[in-house]
């Protein structure tokens, strides 16, 4: 790829850049605040001498002088077959990936990248993405020369500029996020883990520094009444308190992530998803790269009619949670416009609606007897315990409760197995916790492979997972009979069976 421009702000090919220098200012600031429980740590561990003040403010000095030195150190530049990032200084380290397998590119600002116009550039390339470490990592271009180095990654051509906030030119939007969808915020349950945070940093803090919770009134009045107020109550109380929390955290995360959610096709055949209310995020995807979609029910969202649905494509990270990860097409919302959106996006409707292909009888069978199994199996591993350590009572059959639970939880679980070819994709849906629907292109499957441990193996079921470059990287149709899964797999690779059967 050559460069040939009169304006100034296009850089010559091969010219090593390096980054904005307000990122002078970013970078302390950044990794000043993810040391801050280390600092915190130093801090109370000083205290006992008397120098925790200095020794914490000689910490925070060595991580903000440390951090100057990825912009003294980072260059990157673009060649006719490559792109290139030299970086570090006690190691040098030059990170190559050629231009033809860059997949995806994402586009973040943080608050205070915002506020000095700068942009962290991430280019997937869909190897080392696999491992959660990008292979290129740009931290601090311009807001104009980060959209800028985003559509000659991918469209190969240099472009107009942009901002993260701002749509580009010849766009055609797909879909815009109604600010009424809020109302499906709490039941994701995002918020759990941040009040499981939250909660677990206070403790720590308290315990760290000696902290005697009697001494502030209100606290002293609250673990009084928990001590005196009868189980039940207490039960009840923080239950309630919990939920609501919860439920308020999972709405101020829903509307920070994807406030101004929009999906939208670029004509030079990119998808681009722009989100965020003080993290902007602009992330585009080639769709030649691009080999199906998911849609995902967690329990509480399914049971309001609720789903979301993921892009199943390479060079994205998957598994980091729905906020974090760079895969999301639609979030939590109506059932019928993820299918919609997923059908946009894939360019076929019926992988997503057609009835599926039950796994039978003995799959059926299996999920009770893991699910009551299982279940069992924890009410007898409590009862040794309980009676290893010499109590008495039968406090031990608390765990009981799992048992009846575990009788619809089977039943769902059954329910939701299945698997079909349509129109040249695998359909493969399986969960119950979180029923996922995966719709992946034949295309995009590189190979399979066929698992029957000795419990499937006595009931005559197998699962294969059809493996590919892209998303989770292996996509299973669990518990199915072993016949079936022997025609499934010589239909997704032709051929790659010829040898075993004969």
């Amino acid at each position: 790829m050559t460069l040939v421009s009169d304006r100034p702000d296009i850089v010559p090919v091969d010219e090593w850049r390096r980054l904005d220098p307000r990122m002078l200012i970013i970078h302390p600031v950044i990794e000043t605040v993810r040391a801050l429980p280390a600092l915190a740590g130093l801090f109370i561990a000083g205290q006992g001498s008397g120098h925790g003040s200095r020794w914490s403010l000689v910490a925070t000095a060595f991580v903000a002088g440390a951090a100057t030195l990825r912009y003294v150190t980072t260059r990157f530049r673009i060649t006719p077959a490559q792109i290139q990032l030299r970086h570090g200084l006690l190691r040098r380290r030059t990170t190559a990936a050629p231009l033809d397998r860059v997949r995806t590119v994402d586009v973040t600002a943080h608050a205070l990248h915002r506020v000095l116009g700068l942009a962290r550039v991430v280019i997937g390339t869909g190897t080392s993405d696999r491992k959660g470490r990008p292979a290129l990592t740009l931290d601090g271009l311009r807001i104009a020369d980060a959209a800028r180095l985003r559509d000659e990654l991918l469209h190969r051509a240099p472009a107009a500029p942009s901002t993260v906030d701002t749509p580009v030119a010849d766009e055609t939007e797909l879909f815009r996020l109604p600010r009424s969808w809020v109302r499906y915020a709490p039941f994701t349950l995002s918020g759990a883990i941040t009040a499981v945070a939250i909660a677990g940093f206070a403790w720590r803090l308290i315990s760290e520094a000696h902290i005697n919770p009697d001494r502030f009134g209100p606290l002293h009045t609250l673990i009084d009444h928990l001590r005196t107020a009868p189980l039940w109550r207490v039960a009840v109380e923080v239950g309630v308190v919990g939920v609501a929390f919860i439920a308020v955290a999972s709405t101020a995360g829903y509307v920070l992530a994807f406030w101004n959610f929009r999906l939208s096709r670029h004509r030079g055949g990119t998808l681009r998803v722009t989100r965020g209310l003080i993290t902007s995020r602009a992330t585009s995807i080639e769709e030649r790269r691009l080999r199906g979609a998911e849609i995902s029910e967690p329990l509480l969202l399914r049971a309001v009619g609720g789903a979301r649905t993921m892009a199943i494509t390479t060079g994205l990270r998957v598994g980091r949670g729905a906020e974090r990860g760079g895969t999301m097409l639609m979030p939590p919302g109506p059932r019928a416009a993820a299918v919609r959106i997923a059908a946009d996006v894939v360019g076929a409707a019926e992988p997503f609606i057609a009835p599926l292909v039950s796994h039978g009888a003995r799959a059926r069978q299996r999920r009770f007897v893991r699910a009551i199994g299982g279940s069992v199996a924890v009410v007898a591993v409590t009862g040794l315990i309980w009676l290893a350590a010499g109590r008495s009572g039968w406090g031990w059959l608390a765990p009981a409760v799992l048992v009846p639970l575990s009788v619809p939880l089977a039943a769902d679980r059954s329910h939701s197995l299945g698997h079909a070819i349509i129109g040249g994709y695998l359909v493969a849906r399986r969960g119950s916790l979180v029923r996922r629907r995966a719709v992946l292109s034949r295309d995009g499957v590189i190979g399979v492979n066929l698992r029957s441990s000795v419990f499937q193996r006595r009931v005559g079921l197998a699962t294969l997972t059809a493996t590919t470059a892209a998303g989770r990287q292996g996509y299973q149709v669990q518990d199915v009979a072993v016949r079936d899964a022997v025609v499934l797999a010589d239909t997704l690779v032709p051929g790659l069976l010829d040898e075993f059967k004969a």
